[in-house]
């Protein structure tokens, strides 16, 4: 799947999770830009999972802060 794919997906999905109507870019964090608090973050993931039939690990999600990180890391466990 490209990246391209990915990224549009997965900017349609955080639409609802985007309160503040923040420019979503590579460089956008989740906790600091987006004001995520881990239950958003939680139903956030979720709905990634349920878009790609994927398992995002909670140790992967420990080691992504910005959008670009989450994009790559879909579109990895998107290909395996």
């Amino acid at each position: 799947m490209d990246r391209a794919e990915v990224d549009s997906r997965i900017r349609s999905l955080i639409e609802p999770f985007n309160k503040k109507g923040v420019t979503i870019t590579d460089d956008t964090t989740f906790a600091g830009d987006l004001e995520f608090d881990s239950l958003t973050v939680m139903d956030f993931v979720a709905a990634i999972e349920d878009e790609f039939d994927i398992i995002i690990s909670m140790n992967q999600q420990a080691e992504i802060e910005k959008y670009g990180q989450l994009v790559d890391a879909v579109c990895k466990l998107a290909d395996d």
